[in-house]
């Protein structure tokens, strides 16, 4: 039957069949990524801290697919943090790895002192036994104390500018990986490189 008052096109043959092949193919690659090879959409890992107050995501700019995020007690360089970064920029086609460091952070809210011992006192007086790693009991503090394993923090902005030394000096992180630090400020829910305060130098007089 004739279409009256409208043009009428013949449909492009096949493209039903070309739009639902391209999602089912876009799902397949989803869910099978790692097997495929594919890596994060923006070949990213980000490290940060734990702290629920730090939307990465949002912080960053990306989107679910776009990285790799790991996240532990303060965005601290740790042993299973190198060895994610190493696996993830060694087989995963990983080439940026960015550090979300954050103020007001847990980690500067309480002394060495009180932290060993609030650790030491939920081993029950003693951490010669205490596994480090529960799958691998060989891995232990060594000659290294409590405080120096936990990691607090006296200033966020040095500690952030550390993290990203210990991976950019790290022999099992590519010489050409690139990776920043950030601190996210939480009184204003924005990044920040570290040492850049901004509200001091516009809350301060200008030196002559």
């Amino acid at each position: 039957m004739p279409h009256h008052g409208h043009s009428h096109e013949e449909p492009d043959a096949g493209q039903v069949h070309r739009s639902v092949d391209e999602n089912v193919d876009a799902r397949s690659d989803w869910a099978r990524r790692r097997r495929e090879g594919i890596p994060t959409d923006k070949q990213l890992l980000v490290v940060a801290c734990m702290d629920e107050r730090i939307p990465v995501e949002e912080a960053l700019g990306i989107e679910l697919g776009d990285a790799q995020v790991f996240r532990n007690a303060g965005g601290k360089v740790t042993d299973d943090v190198v060895r994610s970064a190493a696996l993830t920029t060694q087989f995963f086609d990983t080439t940026e790895i960015v550090v979300v460091n954050h103020t007001d952070c847990g980690m500067m809210s309480a002394s060495d002192e009180a932290v060993v011992d609030g650790l030491t006192e939920a081993a029950g007086g003693d951490l010669s036994d205490v596994d480090l790693d529960p799958a691998l009991p060989e891995l232990n503090i060594g000659d290294a104390d409590l405080a120096e394993w936990v990691r607090m923090t006296d200033d966020i902005d040095v500690a952030c500018a550390r993290q990203v030394e210990l991976l950019e000096e790290h022999p099992l992180i590519p010489e050409e990986t690139a990776v920043h630090g950030y601190v996210y400020e939480v009184e204003s829910g924005h990044l920040r490189r570290p040492g850049e305060r901004v509200a001091e130098t516009v809350n301060t007089r200008v030196e002559e």
